[in-house]
């Protein structure tokens, strides 16, 4: 595809039927068509942060309709320790090995972002998984790396992790790599090739990664200060790496308008170097797109702050989230302080249009709740059906930053909600029966974060 095309214009999702001898789907249009309706969602369960004195668990959640059991979580895969604070977790094998032989979508690599420890767990049994093996901290600071963030299976068999700090919880952080033996290989980039790290997404067909920046985590874990930002201790760049070779070839600085740059995603055709990326605080979403052999990086989405009493600045909206329908046609997002959950048609790219919206939640949200649970935050995390026709999303963000932001959190516990989505005519409709509480969990109220699904999803899966 052309620097100039979009998906819609190039043809890149013309279906085409290949024989898969791996994991996932061969083709993003095959994952629509092919794939069956989600039946268990797979969520993170944080206590970190609370007074419920327990470990952080995955919850596993029915979100089938037809379900005795719809809406409930109907188990929890408890983590051996306490203080983990799980957060982004990722599968061993997607798409981008499906020619690949042998090897299955079974484990997921579920790491603690404040302890720095690496939990694989077994969903051969969907509905019952259970833990296979856990690595240490000490193994992993072995490699002067600390706060495992985003997960990605690679093509090959093995799995990449980011890592956000060394192992002193300082920068620079970088990348550790796992074989398909789910145990440590090594480092995945040299050291000191950057100094901030947090979300990364490769393209092989481009050979490029794309990586974005949070923090240290000795800055980001205690919660947010604003003069940490004053003193350039949060992230503003874009790092593209040679996907093959393993090194960085080029950076981009988004400056003010491009603080705390977080999610990446590359459109899901392999033939695209079109993608976005949100930052958060200055509430932007940027366009990336290679041209020339060079990538670029423009301001497509501004979302304005405002003003609230007993607030000495303007709020901002602090999109915290976004994904790419599979088809390429959608992009979504939710902006966690002011409540909302928002959909943009990004059948051109560079010219991104704002389709439909949800205020909900957070502090200016029309929605406040929902089966008259009261909603705390706004939309944080967020998982799209495949077939492009239901969003989910979950409302906590990380614990020192919920009980600073929305501090009832820690007692009520977080959300997990629901819209109905019309890829024809571009509309987003609240799921008014559709609720899942943490605050009900047994053990006491807790914090929902990242959601996957046993067959793939919109933030993992990857095409050659």
């Amino acid at each position: 595809m052309s620097d100039t095309e979009s998906p819609g214009e190039s043809g890149a999702h013309e279906h085409e039927h290949h024989e898969v001898e791996g994991p996932g789907y061969a083709t993003p249009q095959a994952a629509i068509e092919e794939s069956e309706p989600e039946s268990v969602a797979y969520v993170m369960g944080l206590y970190v942060g609370t007074d419920v004195d327990a470990p952080d668990f995955m919850a596993v959640v029915d979100v089938d309709p037809d379900s005795e059991t719809y809406q409930e979580i109907i188990n929890r895969v408890e983590m051996p320790n306490r203080g983990d604070e799980l957060h982004h977790f990722g599968w061993n094998a997607c798409s981008s090995s499906c020619h690949l032989g042998g090897l299955e979508r079974r484990y997921l690599i579920v790491p603690g972002n404040r302890s720095s420890r690496l939990h694989v767990i077994d969903t051969k049994n969907r509905r019952n998984p259970q833990i296979e093996r856990v690595i240490e901290p000490d193994a992993v600071h072995e490699y002067d790396l600390s706060a495992p963030h985003t997960t990605h299976c690679i093509p090959d068999g093995d799995i990449v992790i980011s890592m956000l700090g060394n192992a002193d919880g300082e920068l620079p952080g970088g990348f550790l790599e796992l074989g398909d033996d789910l145990e440590i290989k090594g480092r995945w980039d040299p050291p000191n090739e950057i100094d901030f790290n947090y979300d990364f997404w490769y393209q092989p067909r481009h050979n490029v990664m794309i990586s974005s920046e949070w923090a240290a985590p000795a800055t980001y874990q205690p919660g947010f200060d604003m003069e940490d930002v004053e003193e350039g201790r949060y992230g503003h760049r874009l790092n593209f790496w040679n996907w093959e070779e393993h090194e960085l070839e080029q950076t981009i600085d988004l400056g003010e308008e491009g603080l705390i740059p977080l999610e990446t995603r590359f459109l899901h055709t392999p033939e695209s170097t079109h993608g976005y990326v949100n930052a958060a605080l200055s509430s932007n979403i940027f366009h990336f797109w290679e041209e020339n052999d060079r990538y670029h990086a423009e301001k497509v989405i501004d979302f304005e702050s405002r003003e609230l009493d007993d607030w000495d600045m303007p709020v901002p909206a602090l999109p915290t989230d976004i994904l790419i329908s599979m088809d390429d046609r959608y992009l979504f997002g939710g902006s966690w302080l002011h409540g909302e959950v928002w959909m943009y048609d990004i059948s051109d790219p560079k010219s991104p249009r704002r389709a439909d919206s949800i205020s909900i939640g957070g502090y200016f949200g029309d929605i406040r709740t929902v089966q008259d649970r009261e909603l705390v935050a706004g939309p944080q995390m967020l998982q799209l059906s495949l077939d492009g026709e239901r969003l989910y999303w979950t409302t906590s963000l990380y614990s020192s930053w919920d009980n600073q932001f929305f501090p009832e959190m820690a007692e009520k516990g977080s959300v997990m909600l629901k819209a109905d989505v019309n890829p024809r005519k571009g509309t987003l409709t609240l799921d008014e029966e559709f609720l899942v509480d943490f605050g009900e969990v047994a053990t006491g109220p807790a914090r929902a974060h990242e959601i996957r699904w046993p067959d793939g999803d919109c933030t993992s899966d990857v095409w050659q």
